[in-house]
């Protein structure tokens, strides 16, 4: 699979990933995450969406981003309980810029170095703006809202190292 490829990818899911949180908070409300925590029913794709954002600066930019960004909160608007497509929208721009700003001088050090503060720092300060701006309680909410995006991330995370694994396995066995 091309670079080209693999972003194209991860723009499509970054924007379903944005959509699925919206439709999934408008449809269900709060669901249990577990450790005895709730949070939005949109709460694991939100997560994805954060790491995502990363991949698609790696493989096109900023600008890129934005794109996804502006294309993912139209079709939350178009698809989502009004109020909870406009705290998407602060929320994805507020913590987007705080991604990318940890995200961006990490890089150099490694993706899952960048990955994993960038995604996490964001996925606190988009809780935060998203339950505040759409009128639920913040700081009730903050700790199963933090649980789900882990999740979110680990998994992802873990499946890029798993693979990565396998390749230089194959590489040394082949080479």
């Amino acid at each position: 699979m091309t670079a080209l490829h693999r972003a194209v990818l991860a723009i499509i899911g970054y924007i379903a990933a944005l959509v699925a949180a919206n439709w999934a908070t408008s449809r269900y409300g709060l669901i249990p995450v577990g450790f005895g925590q709730t949070a939005t029913a949109g709460t694991f794709a939100a997560g994805a969406a954060l790491m995502l954002r990363n991949v698609i600066q790696d493989h096109l930019g900023r600008g890129a981003v934005v794109v996804a960004v502006l294309f993912g909160s139209l079709i939350s608007a178009l698809t989502s309980a009004p109020a909870v497509a406009l705290a998407s929208g602060c929320a994805v721009l507020i913590s987007e810029l705080a991604d990318t700003a940890v995200y961006t001088p990490l890089r150099r050090h490694g993706w899952v170095r960048a990955v994993l503060p960038a995604t996490l720092f964001g996925a606190l300060i988009d809780t935060v703006v998203f339950l505040d701006v759409a009128g639920l309680p913040v700081w009730p909410q903050v700790p199963g809202q933090l649980v789900g995006k882990a999740w979110a991330v680990a998994v992802p995370v873990a499946a890029v190292l798993a693979v990565r694994a396998v390749r230089t396995r194959r590489l040394e066995s082949a080479g």
